[in-house]
């Protein structure tokens, strides 16, 4: 199995919360975007800003980002994933999920007919079923 793995799954595992999809783990077809690198190191920064981490923690965070995804394959935003994340979608959707989405449907499009896509994001999570991905995370 391939897996498309959007930041909110990454960020279960990085800042400790609930019900992570801990069976990804096991699985070696891993494939995330490079903007959940940004994404979750945002979401690192923003914790330790609201107090929710201290200096220390927060560089033991951001090392873990990194670990995680040294982890997965992690798709270049190209040209070709701007233009699609741009497209029409049937349901509304932010631009760095339209960023994920797009580049999980370039994904399948090209090598990954089977692809599942990871998400704990229940806007995005309903925008890829509509788009025909089966979706884990909800």
């Amino acid at each position: 199995m391939i897996a498309y793995i959007d930041s909110s799954v990454l960020l279960r595992f990085v800042l400790d919360q609930p019900d992570p999809l801990s069976d990804l783990l096991r699985i070696e077809g891993r494939v995330t975007s490079l903007v959940a690198e940004v994404e979750c190191l945002r979401a690192v920064e923003a914790a330790r800003t609201r107090g929710q981490l201290d200096l220390d923690e927060s560089a033991d965070r951001r090392r873990l980002v990194h670990a995680y995804l040294r982890r997965m394959r992690r798709l270049p935003v190209t040209a070709s994933v701007l233009r699609r994340a741009g497209e029409a979608y049937p349901l509304p959707v932010k631009s760095l999920d339209a960023i994920h989405l797009a580049s999980a449907l370039l994904l399948r499009d090209r090598v990954a007919r089977d692809l599942v896509f990871a998400t704990h994001d229940r806007q995005l999570g309903r925008l890829a079923a509509v788009m025909d991905f089966p979706v884990i995370g909800l």
